[in-house]
């Protein structure tokens, strides 16, 4: 299991699902049933399972010619591809049965992430816009939550500059991540803003979109949340977007553990304009 596991990264969930139900809540016309929270539970660790298990087997010659990444359970040899499929399977089981009982709407729209899980693994293979891929598919978390409970494209605005800023926090920390990678990505021709233009101007670019991230929630502040007690989370989730810009050198610190408290203190806004609307 601790196999299984460690293929799958499952403690990354600790990014999106905060962002999950941020869109649960966001979106949130009457008090969310148990069962609708754990629907959005499962489905969430679905397509989690799904986008890294696909990464994984997209990735693996490269990541065996990696030294950084070499250890990983496929290349290293620990995990074979016919378990590195099974996973993909039951994650898609997990999470298409999800969306079946969530609703129509949401099954309807259920294939859409997974076109993104499947491109965005290619990407680094010609553009160096692969950051924006990840970006890209992590805000499919807060859209997702949000489509749980809102099974409709009207009055999406709060649910977009959600997953804008999802977008750039996640472009702009996959760059910071990409700084690790970055003579082996310059040998095996591999796109990212750090092979192509840099480590410094890479880093720049990245605080750029970290910026425009931080507008875009701030904009969903004043646009939706209508409470100034959640004030102190918008605060505190650009402090921690400065601190991952001054902390950059050490990727443990700046990509793990300050992303997980930044989506959590950004629900925490959320969460406290939905009691206090």
């Amino acid at each position: 299991m601790r196999k299984f596991l460690r293929f799958v990264k499952i403690e990354h969930t600790l990014f999106t699902l905060p962002l999950i139900y941020g869109g649960v809540f966001l979106g949130l016309r009457q008090t969310p049933s148990v069962e609708l929270l754990v629907l959005v539970f499962t489905a969430a660790v679905g397509a989690r399972t799904i986008a890294f298990a696909l990464n994984r087997i997209i990735d693996r010659e490269i990541d065996f010619r990696n030294p950084r990444t070499a250890q990983r359970e496929l290349p290293s040899g620990r995990m074979n591809l016919r378990e590195a499929v099974f996973v993909l399977i039951a994650g898609c089981m997990l999470y298409f049965s999800s969306a079946v009982f969530l609703s129509a709407f949401c099954l309807l729209l259920s294939p859409i992430p997974l076109i993104i899980f499947i491109v965005y693994p290619y990407m680094k293979r010609f553009t160096v816009l692969a950051h924006f891929g990840v970006g890209l598919g992590m805000s499919m978390a807060p859209l997702g939550g949000w489509f749980a409970v809102s099974p409709s494209f009207g009055n999406l605005l709060p649910a977009v500059l959600l997953c804008l800023f999802t977008i750039m926090w996640g472009a702009g920390f996959d760059i910071i991540y990409a700084t690790l990678d970055e003579e082996f990505d310059r040998k095996e021709n591999l796109y990212s803003f750090v092979s192509r233009f840099g480590r410094n101007k890479a880093l720049r670019y990245s605080a750029l979109f970290h910026l425009i991230g931080f507008i875009a929630l701030a904009s969903l502040f004043f646009v939706s949340i209508h409470t100034w007690y959640a004030l102190p989370f918008l605060l505190i989730a650009g402090v921690l977007l400065w601190i991952e810009r001054i902390k950059a050198a050490n990727v443990d610190l700046a990509f793990f553990k300050i992303n997980a408290w930044l989506g959590f203190t950004v629900f925490g806004m959320i969460i406290v304009g939905a009691i206090l609307k």
